[in-house]
């Protein structure tokens, strides 16, 4: 007796395989692409109701990714192994999004930073820190993440942000973290870190050329980053 209501028994032209043969991915709604991971359903509901669910419950795929495997298997018809395989389509896209920006980017100003880095903070519920190393013609050697922490709350000390840079013959760096708030607005604390940080790298002859906030996409402006630099704070 089956214990879930299967993909292949609803009729062909609602089969979410079929359609996306025929049609393309891009022609299936978002539940139905869940539904395609989920394989089955559970005791009447199909495997495209409970990704409906999915979707009402978290409100965004953003908010998704961000589930846990134990909060994703508090929906019912969603056990350990379909919770692991949305975790891991997830982690393919991101590995996918990373991979498209190509070898050694360069990365010359706020906006480059922003794109490369948005998809892989997306995700992060508390502060990451993180280093952007770069060398003379400001290609990436690589990100490091210096710190994490609460909500709203990072500690940052200036030997763990040049330790990187040093070994890895950086000639300069750009400071990136994340507000899990959304809002991208630097904080006192955001300020100082980097005028302290400034001046460190003065002294190691390791250039800090500009701190990026990543957030959400604000109605006013369109971005969803700040740059410390074009606020200012760098003069």
């Amino acid at each position: 007796m089956s214990h879930g209501i299967r993909i292949k028994d609803l009729p062909k032209n609602e089969r979410p395989r079929e359609r996306l043969a025929e049609k393309g991915a891009d022609a299936l709604r978002t539940s139905e692409l869940i539904a395609i991971l989920l394989r089955t359903g559970l005791r009447g509901r199909s495997a495209i109701e409970i990704g409906e669910e999915l979707l009402h419950k978290f409100g965004t795929l953003t908010a998704l990714e961000r589930a846990s495997l134990e909060q994703l298997q508090e929906t019912k018809g969603i056990g350990r192994d379909k919770a692991i395989a949305l975790k891991s389509s997830f982690t393919l896209a991101r590995r996918m999004a990373a991979e498209l920006h190509g070898d050694a980017p360069v990365l010359d100003t706020p906006s480059t930073v922003a794109d490369y880095l948005r998809e892989s903070n997306r995700s992060y519920e508390v502060e990451h820190f993180q280093s952007v190393l770069l060398n003379a013609r400001r290609k990436l050697i690589r990100v490091e993440v210096i710190s994490q922490g609460l909500v709203d709350t990072i500690l940052v000390h200036p030997r763990e942000v040049f330790k990187g840079a040093i070994s890895a013959n950086a000639s300069s760096l750009v400071l990136v973290h994340n507000h899990p708030s959304g809002d991208p607005t630097p904080s006192q604390a955001d300020i100082q870190v980097t005028r302290d940080l400034i001046r460190a790298g003065q002294l190691l002859r390791i250039e800090v050329l500009d701190h990026v906030i990543l957030g959400r996409r604000a109605e006013g402006n369109g971005k969803d980053y700040v740059s410390l630099r074009e606020l200012g704070y760098f003069g």
